[in-house]
């Protein structure tokens, strides 16, 4: 497991401490003198990190609130992603998250191996709150396709696993749940289905919505089939009579198109299934859509998760994106890209702060090719699947497609006007070894930490272009001029102004 970057220690962390000051002094007081939330502002395409300073697991997570606080319930799995722990967190403001417990564990639920994308919901017949989860074998070839249930009497408390079972006997592979406002809160689980022998990929060809029993523990009847969508990821909302779902195509752990339907019945009919966000929902996989009701509004916020294993690495590596939906009409949804968004929950006043693009292609202005890691610091060009190892090197390339993640950049905040520029398909930092100061210093990439040899200022130059400085020496990210050369390397020099030092940001193709 990773320590925590940077960007983790500061990006998150500086919010909280703000917010905690400003709290100490302008705290706002309900009609009935409790306190209430200010509003705070939370970093995409980072890990969250909670009240002591530790990563928050809440992978695949889903929320439920409950009196002032909201609960958050996230995969917490060993490096190799073999099941560990359920873990739940709480917060008022969705910013500051509070760790409460281990509400399932390996010891709790014996013999489990693997328990993916926790979603909980109350049940108020029977008083307790009921936990659903995708259970399959470890490692792959995924072959259980079951559903996993706990209950609680208390929404962070210990949960009793109550076993698992295939719904009405089919194979059920990515899960969620929703809870219905009639009358009887009726419950149902949305599940990516299939039945046949093929691989994995084929089994899951249709999504089915089955109505739960009233004490939510069993299917009672299935009650809409979308066939052959191949859909997984599902999140189910309810706003103004009309229900929403939310999906993603079938990539494994690699983000793509974002979908949604639209119907004023369960039973359907549904509307057909349309775009929402770009083409890899920038960079991330919906796990949940959170309603944010609050004094002046009710907002909706989509959560979604950046995996870890994109990059080669694990779950526990994993990052966020939230985002504000947007409705054109009662029946559209729309949703873009912002780097932060800042939250109320009082109000319930959600909206994005700032604009551009989640990933970037950096193009010099002295040829309009891509900066690309590609080359070792002396040695030849490396295909790009080799090219995530630490020390790899920087060079400039001709301008490549979708596929091409190795040209593409997280252009990341980090406050005082410098960012950190991370590699997509390494997720590995631009950086200047050791520090060094000295001209032709050949840039790579690295673990991402907190050196200012890894900070790099952006300055605006007419004509849209961008001077890139190293905060640790002053220099510039420039190519070296060699027009013999294919794919010359990137370096720092000192800053002249030349063509070979401007550069253009674009959005990465997708």
């Amino acid at each position: 497991m990773k320590g925590r970057t940077y960007a983790q220690s500061t990006a998150h962390h500086r919010p909280i401490a703000v917010a905690a000051c400003v709290g100490l002094l302008l705290i706002l007081l309900a009609a009935g003198g409790e306190a209430v939330a200010a509003p705070v502002t939370v970093t995409n395409g980072v890990q969250f990190t909670d009240t002591a300073g530790n990563v928050v697991r809440g992978h695949d997570g889903g929320m439920i609130k409950v009196g002032k606080y909201y609960y958050w319930f996230g995969a917490n799995p060993h490096p190799d992603n073999r099941f560990q722990y359920i873990s739940v967190y709480r917060s008022t403001d969705l910013h500051a998250w509070e760790f409460r417990k281990h509400v399932l564990t390996e010891t709790s639920a014996s013999g489990v191996k693997n328990l993916q994308r926790p979603k909980v919901i109350y049940n108020s017949r029977t008083g307790q709150y009921v936990l659903f989860m995708r259970k399959e074998n470890h490692p792959f070839p995924l072959k259980e396709n079951r559903v996993g249930i706990a209950t609680s009497p208390t929404v962070d408390g210990d949960y009793t696993y109550r076993g698992d079972f295939q719904p009405l006997g089919e194979r059920s592979f990515d899960v969620s749940v929703f809870q219905d406002d009639d009358r009887d809160r009726t419950a149902y689980l949305i599940s990516t289905t299939g039945t046949g022998d093929e691989e994995q990929q084929q089994q899951q060809q249709n999504l089915t919505i089955y109505r739960l029993t009233p004490d939510y523990l069993e299917v009672a009847a299935r009650e809409h089939v979308f066939y052959n969508v191949k859909r997984e990821a599902q999140t189910m909302f309810k706003r103004n009579g009309v229900y929403f779902l939310v999906t993603s195509g079938l990539t494994g752990w690699h983000p793509n198109q974002a979908k949604y339907a639209t119907a004023t019945s369960i039973k359907g009919p549904w509307s057909g299934m349309a775009n929402l966000g770009d083409s890899t929902t920038y960079g991330s996989q919906p796990t949940y859509i959170l309603p944010i009701q609050g004094s002046s509004t009710t907002s909706y916020l989509y959560m979604g998760d950046r995996h870890g294993n994109a990059w080669h690495g694990n779950i526990n590596d994993s990052e966020h994106v939230w985002l504000p939906l947007q409705f054109p009409t009662d029946r559209s949804l729309s949703m873009r890209w912002h780097p932060q968004v800042s939250i109320d929950t009082t109000t319930g006043e959600v909206s994005g702060v700032g604009s551009g693009h989640a990933y970037e292609q950096l193009r010099a202005q002295h040829k309009d090719e891509c900066l690309a890691v590609r080359r070792f610091t002396d040695g030849p060009l490396l295909e790009d699947e080799d090219s995530r190892g630490d020390g790899v090197g920087v060079t400039q390339r001709p301008c490549g497609t979708a596929v091409a993640s190795n040209q593409h950049w997280q252009v990341l905040h980090l406050g005082a006007g410098y960012y950190r520029i991370v590699a997509r398909h390494s997720h590995k930092c631009l950086t200047v070894p050791s520090s060094s100061t000295a001209d032709n210093a050949r840039v790579s990439q690295a673990p991402c930490g907190t050196g200012e040899n890894q900070q790099w200022k952006i300055t605006g130059l007419p004509e849209g272009n961008f001077q890139i400085t190293a905060r640790h020496s002053g220099k510039c990210l420039t190519i070296a001029y060699d027009p013999a050369t294919e794919g010359p390397k990137a370096i720092q020099f000192t800053c002249s102004g030349t063509a070979n030092q401007r550069w253009k940001r674009a959005g990465a193709p997708y």
